[in-house]
């Protein structure tokens, strides 16, 4: 399953290498795309794992619907 959150406070590099090992940690060899410039984070896997890991790493991850 593939799932695209928005993360309005992911607003620089470090912010999406830190949203990225908190979900290569959670979701190991998932599939995980970020598109900075729109703050978009696009992860292939669980999504209440990959919502859970991205909260945790401090961040206000909001799950896009389809």
């Amino acid at each position: 399953m593939t799932t695209t959150f928005t993360v309005p406070d992911m607003t620089c590099g470090h912010c999406e290498k830190t949203v990225r090992s908190a979900l290569a940690e959670v979701l190991p060899g998932a599939a995980v795309t970020v598109d900075l410039p729109s703050h978009k984070v696009v992860v292939e896997g669980d999504a209440d794992k990959a919502e859970e890991a991205i909260r945790e790493a401090g961040y206000s991850p909001e799950r896009q619907s389809v």
